[in-house]
């Protein structure tokens, strides 16, 4: 398979998932090494492909999506992070990312793409695992989120019950 085939591959198998897939697995499936894949990403995006990069993996934007999205102001400490994203995800949303205003770097936007329980626990396993100091420490616990669900309605009931439970700013 020459690399140009591989690289048309690879976008297939992107478009064909909602789930990030990882360049170790994109590897195997290729029968080349993870090292390839990066390159190989790296190529599909200087041709314009939006291809984000996860922590669990690879996928299209999401906002290539057909599903409709809003973008949430909240606020809360730490321990309020596990509470407010199974808020979103129990009523049937997705979190795409979150975003904080940084003074000096502007707009800080990273990549969460949590979707289940299993996604909320092993995100804050990561973050007790690195020792990790969540980004809403930088803006004294304001920050955003861009929610993803199926309808509107979906995102009225996730608005309500953040509002509910005192999570929006």
């Amino acid at each position: 398979m020459t690399g140009q085939e591989r690289r048309k591959k690879i976008l297939e198998i992107l478009k064909n998932t909602e789930k990030p897939i990882s360049g170790s697995q994109l590897a195997k499936k290729m029968d080349v090494s993870r090292q390839v894949i990066v390159q190989d990403v790296a190529l599909l995006r200087a041709e314009r492909n939006e291809i984000i990069a996860t922590p669990r993996g690879y996928l299209l934007s999401p906002y290539q999506s057909q599903k409709v999205r809003r973008v949430f102001m909240v606020c809360h400490d730490r321990e309020g992070i596990q509470k407010e994203l199974e808020i979103i995800i129990d009523y049937g949303g997705k979190v795409l990312d979150t975003i904080v205003e940084h003074p000096i770097y502007g707009e800080l936007t990273p990549s969460l793409m949590v979707e289940t329980r299993k996604d909320i626990q092993d995100f804050m396993h990561q973050l007790e695992r690195h020792k990790t100091v969540p980004l809403l420490r930088l803006t004294h616990g304001v920050h955003f989120h861009t929610v993803e669900a199926k309808d509107e309605e979906t995102l009225d009931l996730i608005e309500k019950e953040l509002r509910e439970k005192n999570y929006l700013c």
